[in-house]
């Protein structure tokens, strides 16, 4: 087993001493005056580039211990030798002043969790298990404290979709779903794979693949004895099952609430999740406290008397992609659920219990921005913005009366932050160092009326090291969704293309987040119309500032920015190229082979009574021959979310009718990419495109590897 670094003490860690660059520096200084002139030397700053990616640090998912001394959260970096992302657990203290990284597995780590008695720092990771019937897949493990080796604590057959600690550390919360094949021993023979037989509704998703009856279930797991019990009487499979999702303890130990889909007669075919409680014992039966004809989601909070749950309830039944998420607060006896915040016509993030218990956190996105909000659970209504300035708020948490977050911004990478009343306190800075070496172009906000009246908002970056009265070439980069938002939070590809020499215009155009329910509900079965209405006025007040090149723009677009993006080439000769990722222009063709079948239903209809509308949806592949726009298309073979057919298909059209096409199909990726080379080589095949077609430089001759040189030269 290999060893985990770890506190010797709860409250005291021990210190891993590193030699500063600038120690350095001094000790160079004693030996040789000028070694250390040449050491202060400081290089020229640059633009952020492909290279840059396997520098930097990810900062994510913080939770603060129980005393709120110590928060432990993940850093995850690229394994260029293997070529994919490794995460690790690292801990900082609440001043901020020790920061210890605690795990070092070529398997990384992740999910921390503090046991509520604070003796243990949990996490899952994939490692290979001891014993000759170790189970495969993620487990959970524990690491003392005090220090010591990092020890397996479940061995479950089942995939773990999540864990949480019982109030009083003796029982963990397991999410569990049966795997699609078993899971074999140790030097066991392969089995042969076997035919997927579907007969659900709903029979495929992105990551998780053909959907079979199979569900998350809860699983209660007694940490002594290593007992594994299910917590409900729901069936595990086979007709009329349901999952349990976003399982989560009452403060006294004694209640279970988690959201399911339990919708008669068919869950697959009404997006329906409510909230149930159950108590905390084997075989229970669970209670269903909501009603809303659409969505009550998780993650859940409860109050401190156990008497109450936070969730969030949808605003939109049956419109689930537009459906904005407010604070609600359900009690445990039943009765109607109180709206909390019913004025914010806005969405809100996982709702988060403040210290005291009075009021509840949560993350609120508003117009180019992500700021915390405090919401009391008195019924007041009221929002209080607690952080300020322009960025973006993530992974909120609460212990022992300290709140931790992400926090990132236009300059800067998301790192953790303690939030101190409405005042922000860094505690980690993982990328400082690189930050240091690299010229972040600043970003700025833009608006424009819309030729039907409305008012469109987005940003503008300019390119690193732009001077003031010229003209530079621009790319149009459309955010997906369609309901999420481009704001002021670190941006890689808004930095990579200003670093590459081009503005970046975003637009948060009608359908977008941010703006309300109406500016979101704005697209619904209108797709390709509002939205391109508004990239336009944008792009005209872009253009408009005199700060861009209006012969040298290029439009693109991942997701249903990929599909906005043909639906803008379809619509509009005025880009000089373009780069579809993950996107379609075929509507018609689309039903059924994505995962958004009721999206479909409830939005669109079923093609056989709306096929009017479907055609006109679909007028990007329909009126192929009316593109003249030089198009990169992209997609990874396993997306189940939009699959590369929808590429393909405009691949195909646009070579039939002459104008440049080019298709990258990136094996074994979904809809988001995984594979850090593959992410770099996206970086490069866009920057490629562009500068071919929008300013007319040739790419340059990709460089052969040592090793093929010398092939080479030997023959």
């Amino acid at each position: 087993m290999e060893f985990e670094g770890g506190p010797e003490d709860a409250k005291l860690p021990p210190m891993r001493l590193q030699t500063s660059s600038y120690s350095a520096a001094v000790l160079g200084c004693a030996l040789s005056l000028s070694v250390c002139l040449g050491a202060q030397t400081v290089p020229a700053k640059h633009g952020i580039t492909p290279d840059d990616l396997v520098k930097m640090a990810r900062v994510g998912a913080p939770v603060v211990s129980p005393d709120g001394a110590w928060i432990a959260y993940t850093v995850s970096r690229i394994d260029a030798h293997d070529d994919k992302n490794l995460t690790q657990l690292w801990m900082v203290s609440w001043d901020g002043k020790q920061d210890v990284q605690l795990t070092f597995s070529k398997d990384g780590a992740g999910e921390p969790q503090w046991s509520p008695d604070g003796k243990w720092l949990a996490f899952t990771t994939g490692r290979e298990a001891e014993g000759e019937h170790a189970a495969k897949g993620e487990q959970v493990w524990v690491m003392d404290r005090r220090g010591g080796e990092a020890q397996q604590l479940t061995n479950v057959k089942q995939e773990l979709q999540g864990y949480r600690w019982s109030p009083d550390s003796k029982t963990l919360l397991l999410t569990l779903q049966e795997r699609d094949e078993p899971v074999e021993d140790k030097g066991a023979k392969p089995a042969p794979p076997k035919p997927i037989v579907i007969d659900r509704y709903h029979y495929k998703e992105d990551r998780v693949g053909f959907l079979t009856e199979k569900e998350p279930h809860l699983y209660l797991f007694d940490v002594a004895t290593k007992k594994l019990s299910k917590l409900t009487n729901a069936p595990v499979d086979g007709a009329g099952s349901y999952g349990e999702e976003s399982g989560t303890w009452s403060p006294d130990g004694t209640m279970v609430a988690f959201t399911s889909n339990q919708s008669k007669p068919d869950p697959d075919r009404v997006a329906n999740p409510d909230v149930f409680v159950v108590d905390a014992k084997a075989g229970a039966a669970p209670r269903q406290l909501t009603t809303f004809a659409g969505t009550d989601s998780g993650p859940l909070a409860w109050t401190k008397d156990s008497k109450e749950i936070i969730y969030r309830q949808g605003t939109a039944p049956h419109y689930s992609i537009y459906d904005l998420r407010q604070m609600a607060m359900v009690s445990v006896a039943g009765g109607e659920p109180k709206m909390l915040a019913p004025k914010l016509d806005g969405w809100v993030g996982a709702p988060v219990l403040a210290p005291g218990g009075h009021a509840v956190l949560t993350a609120v996105p508003q117009d180019r921005e992500e700021w915390v909000g405090e919401i009391p659970l008195n019924g007041s209504g009221s929002v209080t913005r607690l952080t300020k300035g322009s960025g973006a708020a993530s992974g909120l948490d609460e212990g022992g009366g300290h709140v931790a977050l992400l926090w990132s911004t236009d300059a800067a990478p998301a790192e953790l932050y303690a939030l101190e009343g409405d005042s922000l306190r860094k505690l980690t800075g993982h990328n400082d160092a690189l930050l240091a070496t690299l010229e972040v172009a600043p970003t700025e906000n833009i608006e424009a009326k819309t030729k039907d009246g409305s008012e469109v908002h987005g940003l503008l970056t300019m390119p690193v090291g732009y001077v003031a009265g010229a003209k530079a070439p621009m790319i149009l980069f459309i955010h997906g969704g369609p309901t999420a938002q481009d704001q002021h939070g670190f941006d890689l590809s808004r930095q990579m293309f200003a670093a590459h020499g081009y503005a970046v215009l975003q637009v948060n155009y009608r359908g977008s987040t941010g703006r309300g329910q109406a500016y979101s509900m704005a697209i619904s079965g209108d797709w390709g119309d509002k939205e391109v209405i508004d990239l336009m006025a944008l792009t005209d007040a872009a253009v408009a500032t005199g700060k861009i090149d209006e012969n040298q723009m290029g439009v693109g677009g991942w997701s249903y920015g990929g599909i906005l993006t043909d639906y803008t080439i379809a619509s509009t000769t005025r880009f000089k190229a373009a780069s579809s990722g993950a996107g379609m222009g075929n509507l018609l063709g689309f039903y059924g082979i994505d995962q958004y079948i009721l999206q479909y239903q409830d939005e669109l209809g079923a093609p056989w009574k709306n096929l009017d509308l479907y055609v006109k949806l679909s007028y990007p592949f329909l009126h192929a021959d009316r593109i003249k726009t030089p198009t990169l298309f992209m997609g990874g073979d396993k997306d189940f979310n939009v699959p590369v057919e929808g590429g393909e298909q405009m691949y195909e059209a646009l070579r039939a009718v002459g104008t440049p096409a080019e298709l990258i199909v990136y094996p074994g990726q979904f809809h988001g990419f995984t594979r850090p080379s593959f992410i770099k080589q996206r970086y490069q095949s866009w920057f490629d495109w562009y500068d071919k077609y929008v300013r007319g430089i040739a790419p340059k001759p990709v460089e052969k590897k040592a090793e093929e040189k010398k092939d080479k030269d030997t023959d």
